[in-house]
């Protein structure tokens, strides 16, 4: 088969590749659609994988066509939970899986999807339904992220929400609060956004969000800007989706007396808590929360079912979030685009 093979860090390439069998437990899947998730891009260019060779990709899905002795799954068209627990540690007795103190993981620990075929542990598979795309089964991922953030910090219908960071998970966070907000009664003009590019300006907007709830902080000072919509007194739930000290110091400053902070941006430098920062923590009894990956049980109450029982009811439509859309042969040009950020991007696709 081919497959993008990570020998050592900067060092991907095309290449023929044995085709994996599948094991007890497994099943072999034809990859159909597999999206580049930005934490791929120092995985590939800078810090390497934890094991050489490996063939990356973590959001992907596809059509079952090998499953050794699983018999329920042949000719399925199925998205992939990445996270593999050792069903063995206290989070995976309580089914709080994307805790595990000990897990593999598909395209970081053990061979992805970029590649035409990859084997899979039966256990983490989910059907899709007909009308759902294998485009948006790959985004299923990167969605029930957002899903697990939206539910850690439990907005309410008449909460204040500022969103920090308009990259692929905080578009779409904005979308399932959006979404959520339809039923429960949350006005849209309760959600204060701030960005940094034009781009992303563009998608809020066409979510339904109306303009004056964005900010762009290459434009505008952000600090201000929060202070002048919230009235100085912050707001309820503040979800920071950039993982800088600046950001994170900001959510604290932003966010109102016994209010919520969800961190949901992975750390991209070192963090840490000036005394006045602190002190604002303690004083306001802020809670802060962080959130990790998504739950996946195979119960309808995950955040998978809770994904994609809004896909298959067309409540949400990811796939205007899709920007680029490349063979498996050269999906090496999303990641240069995502490296280089040589131009605009949302989610970068590779099709098989």
């Amino acid at each position: 088969m081919k497959a993008w093979v990570l020998t050592e860090i900067g060092e991907i390439r095309l290449e023929a590749w044995d085709k994996p069998v599948p094991g007890p437990g497994e099943v072999l899947l034809a990859v159909k659609a597999a999206g580049v998730c930005g934490s791929d891009i120092p995985r590939i260019y800078q810090t390497g994988a934890h094991v050489h060779p490996l063939i990356p990709g973590h959001e992907f899905s596809g059509i079952v066509v090998d499953t050794g002795a699983e018999t329920e799954w042949p000719g399925k068209r199925v998205g992939v939970f990445p996270l593999i627990p050792c069903k063995s540690c206290r989070p995976c007795a309580e089914g709080h899986y994307e805790m595990c103190r000990h897990y593999d993981y598909l395209g970081s620990r053990r061979d992805g999807g970029f590649a035409e075929y990859v084997c899979v542990p039966a256990r983490n598979l989910v059907e899709l339904p007909d009308n759902v795309s294998y485009e948006e089964a790959a985004m299923l991922e990167p969605m029930a992220v957002a899903v697990h953030a939206m539910r850690r910090a439990q907005p309410g219908n008449q909460d204040t929400i500022a969103i920090c960071g308009m990259g692929t998970i905080g578009l779409l966070l904005l979308m399932f609060l959006l979404e959520a907000g339809k039923a429960e009664g949350l006005r849209p003009e309760r959600i204060l956004v701030v960005g940094n590019k034009e781009f992303q300006k563009q998608k809020v907007l066409k979510l339904g969000l109306p303009e004056e709830c964005w900010c762009d902080s290459r434009k505008q000072n952000a600090d201000e800007w929060l202070k002048e919509h919230t009235g100085g007194g912050g707001v309820d739930v503040f979800f920071e989706c950039v993982g800088k000290q600046e950001t994170l110091v900001q959510a604290v400053n932003h966010t109102s007396a016994g209010g919520r902070i969800c961190l949901v941006g992975n750390p991209v430098s070192g963090m840490t808590l000036e005394r006045d920062v602190y002190w604002k923590i303690l004083r306001n009894q802020l809670t802060v929360t962080g959130t990790w990956n998504s739950s996946f049980c195979h119960e309808e109450t995950d955040d998978w079912h809770y994904v994609l029982d809004r896909l298959a009811r067309k409540q949400i439509i990811p796939g205007g979030f899709i920007t680029h859309r490349f063979p498996l042969e050269e999906l090496d040009r999303g990641f240069r685009i995502m490296r280089d950020k040589s131009g605009d991007y949302g989610k970068i696709m590779g099709i098989l």
